[in-house]
C-alpha cells in the first residue's frame, strides 16, 4: 500500500468521526489491546459500512478519574491531542461518554508497542535505532514548535503502524508551556531528566534527555541509569556517571552524551533550533529527514498481519468483568460535559 493512500484513508476516517456524534452502539468490540491504572484500550470496528477500518478505543472509568482528581488532567490530554496532526503521532478521531466511562477514539497502530519489539530483539541494530530515533526527532520537533512538552517518552508509548513507522501515543503527561517552565514531577523514573527530579522547573529539554535514554536502551538493551528502587535511580541520574558499552562507537557516544548532559544550558536540545542541531549531528548524516517525514523511507520492520484487525503484536488481556457504579451528579453539574 502506498503511504499517500494510507494518509488519505486516515484523513477520511478522522473527518467522519469528528463530524458526527456516536456511542458504544456505533462499534463492534474486537478485543483488548492494553490496560492502564483506570483505563482499557479496545480494538473496535465501526458498524458504519463505509468506515470499516479498525480503531482503538481508550475507555476511562469516571469513578476512578474523580477519585484521583484527574478531570483537569484528562481535559488537558484531550485538548492537546485535538490540535495535533502529524505522521508520527497517534491521531484522536473523537471523544464521547456515557454514565460510566469517557471514551477516546484513536487510530489503530497494528504493529504494537516498540517496547515489545525491543524485548524480542534485546538490542536494535544501529540502523534500526537510527530510523526510529529520527522519526521521533521529527515528532518532538512538531510538538515543541507548538509549545508542547511530551514528558513521557519511553518504548511503551511508541507504537508501530502497519507500514512500520512510529506513532507517538499517550499524551497523559503532555503539557503546553510555550517558552515557560512547569514544575510537576511526572514520567518514568529511568527516563527523568535531573531538573525534573530536583524540582527546579523544566521545559522541552526533558524530551531530548529522554530521547537520549531511549537511544542508549535501544543499543545497549538496558537504560543508562537503572535500579530496582526509584530512589536509587534518581541518585544515579543526579550523579551522572554515564558508562558506555564497548560496542558504542565515538559518534553515538557523542550524541548520547550531548542528550544526557546534566547541565540544561549545555544539553543538545537547549538551543532554540534544537531539532536542527540534532538533525545535523554526524550520526544522522545518511538520513534524509524530508523523505522520512513523507514516509518514503523503508522501515526496518513491517508487521506481518493476517487481517486489518490482527492483534497478534499486542499482549493478550482477559476481558474485564468490572461494572463500576455511575458517579452521582446531575447533568447540569456533570464535570465531564464536553467529551
Amino acid at each position: 500500500m502506498e503511504p499517500e493512500k494510507t494518509e488519505t484513508s486516515e484523513k477520511q476516517n478522522s473527518d467522519h468521526f469528528r463530524s458526527e456524534k456516536y456511542s458504544m452502539d456505533s462499534f463492534d468490540v474486537l478485543g483488548t489491546l492494553g490496560v492502564g491504572t483506570f483505563s482499557r484500550v479496545r480494538l473496535v470496528r465501526s458498524k458504519d459500512q463505509s468506515h470499516m477500518k479498525p480503531l482503538a478505543l481508550k475507555i476511562l472509568k469516571k469513578t476512578s478519574i474523580l477519585k484521583m482528581r484527574q478531570i483537569k488532567h484528562l481535559r488537558n490530554e484531550k485538548e492537546i491531542m485535538e490540535q495535533l496532526d502529524h505522521s508520527f503521532i497517534t491521531k484522536i478521531l473523537g471523544t464521547f461518554q456515557d454514565d460510566y466511562y469517557v471514551f477516546f477514539v484513536l487510530e489503530y497502530a497494528c504493529g504494537g508497542e516498540l517496547f515489545t519489539r525491543m524485548k524480542k530483539l534485546g538490542t536494535f541494530p544501529a540502523q534500526d535505532a537510527q530510523f526510529y530515533i529520527a522519526e521521533l526527532v521529527l515528532a518532538l520537533e512538531y510538538l515543541h514548535d507548538k509549545g508542547i512538552v511530551f514528558r513521557d517518552l519511553k518504548p511503551e508509548n511508541i507504537l508501530i503502524d502497519r507500514l512500520g513507522h512510529i506513532k507517538l501515543s499517550d499524551f497523559g503527561f503532555a503539557k503546553a508551556i510555550s517558552d515557560g517552565k512547569t514544575y510537576t514531577m511526572c514520567g518514568t523514573p529511568e527516563y527523568l531528566a535531573p531538573e525534573i527530579i530536583l524540582g527546579k522547573g523544566h521545559g522541552r529539554e526533558v524530551d531530548w534527555w529522554a530521547l537520549g535514554v531511549l537511544l542508549y536502551e535501544m543499543l545497549a538493551g538496558y537504560p543508562p541509569y537503572y535500579d530496582d528502587s526509584p530512589f536509587n535511580i534518581y541518585q544515579k541520574i543526579l550523579l551522572g556517571r554515564l558508562i558506555f558499552p564497548p560496542h558504542f562507537d565515538d559518534v553515538i557516544c557523542s550524541l548520547i552524551s550531548g542528550l544526557l548532559e546534566p547541565s540544561i544550558q549545555k544539553r543538545i536540545g537547549y538551543k532554540q533550533n534544537a531539532a536542527s542541531e540534532l538533525k545535523n549531528h554526524a550520526w544522522f548524516s545518511n538520513i534524509d529527514f524530508s523523505s522520512l517525514l513523507a514516509k518514503e523511507c523503508a522501515s526496518p520492520w513491517v508487521p506481518e498481519l493476517m487481517s486489518e484487525d490482527d492483534t497478534s503484536n499486542f499482549n493478550t488481556y482477559p476481558d474485564s468483568l468490572d461494572q463500576p457504579h455511575a458517579p452521582k451528579f446531575t447533568r447540569d453539574r456533570d464535570p465531564f460535559i464536553g467529551f
